[in-house]
């Protein structure tokens, strides 16, 4: 009977076949503890029937193998099971040693061989907790009256301006650019069917090389009508607490391997704590930061806002002249817009942007022209205004971010299967 390691533990005392790789093995002689992974899960294979320690020598680190035995209880660790060899069937053995051994590697080195460094113990878990925040996303979403729409990679314009834009020619229709964002999209497809999501890879030719930085990455967009400033950061945060208490539950032993103290994340409850832009600078500078008004925030200004905090910190009502020009002014300061940073904890930084957008056709019309984007390619976006306009908010979380804060890993290369950054786009 073949079964996933995951599922042992409903097999005490039964004989049952794993099927997976050998990562590592101690013993000689009488005795062998095979390291066995299948990707569900890590288990012990002791072998001391004498007619199979030939064939537990063979086996080198990455070997496949197919291991049969009676399924119990680890003698000192609770809810570990092991397996009592009864036979062994080798798939395949490397015919070299594996490039990765015991010993430190450095980056570079990791990441040219990151196709086998996936199948390390942490790598391992931190693809399963990015897959368990990418299904929170969608559940919390399906609950919360969203459909998700699909939007284009290709598009004709810019999102938040040209400057940070991949650019290829796009047969005989000229030049074209890999999309920043669904959320022009989305404000569309939303005139439709009122709560929108996307969730999908997207692009910044940004020249960066800071540990929170890819090139490409997985960004969900949310957009809904009749959502104005105040509902949507209710939105946000009632999501980022769905999402941990999600991993909380389900990524136990993979917040284990990984080493991670959870009790940071088990604060994480709404609501989150507000500070307005023209609130934060003046703080900020009374902690010893050089900031500016008008100024964006830096790394150590967003540890400065959440140093104190239990919980993340939403900073809103940004000055428009730093904001893209699909932000709603704000009524009561045409100087300001009505958008949100939502910074995290224990040195996360941003991990969602947002704003309600602007309704108004001939306020967004002047907004596009004074950028210099006025032309057909936002007339469409116009129309939306134009044809059934209604009050409407959005707002974007990076996937990798959340991973990299949740997982607690410090450089942000992990949290992607194959990352792509300014100097590297292989394998």
């Amino acid at each position: 009977m073949f079964v996933r390691i995951s599922d042992l533990r409903d097999h005490v005392d039964q004989e049952v076949t794993i099927q997976g790789w050998m990562y590592n093995k101690r013993g000689s002689g009488k005795i062998y503890f095979l390291q066995l992974r299948d990707g569900s899960g890590m288990t012990q294979g002791v072998v001391t029937e004498p007619e199979l320690l030939e064939k537990a020598e063979r086996l080198t680190i990455e070997s496949a193998c197919k291991v049969t035995g009676k399924v119990s209880k680890h003698p000192k660790q609770e809810d570990v099971f092991e397996l009592q060899v009864t036979d062994i069937e080798i798939v395949s053995i490397p015919p070299e040693d594996y490039p990765i051994s015991k010993k430190e590697h450095g980056p570079d080195f990791l990441l040219d061989n990151r196709h086998l460094w996936l199948r390390s113990g942490k790598q391992w878990a931190i693809q399963r907790v990015r897959d368990c925040i990418i299904t929170a996303v969608y559940d919390y979403f399906h609950e919360n009256g969203f459909i998700k729409i699909d939007t284009p990679i290709f598009t004709p314009n810019a999102c938040e301006g040209a400057t940070t834009l991949f650019e290829l020619e796009y047969f005989d229709e000229g030049k074209v650019f890999l999309s920043q964002s669904g959320q022009l999209y989305l404000e569309a497809a939303i005139m439709s069917v009122g709560r929108a999501f996307d969730f999908g890879p997207v692009f910044r030719a940004e020249k960066s090389k800071t540990r929170k930085h890819l090139a490409e990455f997985w960004m969900m967009d949310a957009e809904a009508a009749y959502v104005e400033h105040e509902e949507s950061m209710r939105i946000q945060e009632n999501m980022v607490v769905f999402i941990i208490q999600r991993c909380l539950e389900r990524c136990k032993k993979e917040l284990e391997v990984l080493e991670r103290d959870t009790e940071p994340l088990k604060k994480i409850k709404t609501p989150f704590k507000r500070m307005t832009y023209s609130e934060a600078i003046p703080f900020l500078q009374s902690n010893g930061s050089e900031i500016k008004f008008g100024d964006d925030l830096g790394a150590p200004d967003e540890e400065l806002l959440t140093q104190d905090s239990e919980v993340p910190v939403f900073i809103h009502k940004w000055p428009k002249s730093i904001k893209p020009f699909y932000m709603k002014v704000d009524p009561e300061n045409p100087e300001l817009v009505l958008n949100n940073d939502l910074i995290g904890v224990e040195g996360a930084g941003e991990i969602i942007g947002g704003s309600q957008r602007e309704d108004d056709y001939e306020t967004l019309k002047a907004a596009i022209e004074h950028e210099g984007l006025a032309g057909p390619e936002y007339q469409w976006y116009l129309d939306l205004r134009k044809f059934g306009g209604v009050p409407h908010s959005g707002f974007g979380l990076g996937l990798e971010r959340m991973v990299r804060w949740v997982t607690g890993i410090e450089h942000i290369r992990e949290t992607i299967p194959f990352p792509r950054m300014m100097t590297r786009c292989r394998p």
